[in-house]
């Protein structure tokens, strides 16, 4: 059964303060949250990074599914550093499985042809002037 609840980001910061924040028990929350931010075209970092973090804390409660929609939500934020915070939570074994490694591949390629562009961007002004 799918849950069907909506949650307001004010609710879930709520959620995310102090220690309660890594108690794996939250996941019931923020895992449909993230499908929440799909469906809504949201974003919201540190919902995503707390639930990498728990991941991290607890392997036995990865969901790829998740992870790849958190790493995909990253590009909304191009050019903040979201998409390597978030990769740097994910173990490695994870970052090397197909489903999770392609996604990294896609957005790594993006964020390299985002820094070309602003690096061509910052040469031709400096020829213009």
């Amino acid at each position: 059964m799918e849950n069907t609840d909506r949650y307001a980001p004010s609710d879930i910061a709520a959620l995310l303060r102090g220690i309660d924040r890594y108690n794996p028990e939250n996941l019931k929350v923020l895992e449909p949250y993230v499908n929440q931010q799909v469906e809504e075209n949201s974003y919201d970092i540190a919902a995503n990074l707390a639930i990498l973090k728990l991941y991290q804390f607890n392997p036995t409660y990865f969901v790829m599914d998740v992870v790849s929609k958190i790493l995909m939500k990253t590009l909304m934020s191009l050019p903040s550093p979201d998409f390597t915070l978030c990769k740097c939570l994910i173990d490695q074994q994870y970052q090397d499985l197909y489903e999770i490694g392609r996604v990294i591949f896609l957005l790594s390629i993006n964020c390299w042809r985002l820094a070309t562009f602003q690096f061509s961007g910052k040469k031709l002004r400096q020829l213009q002037t």
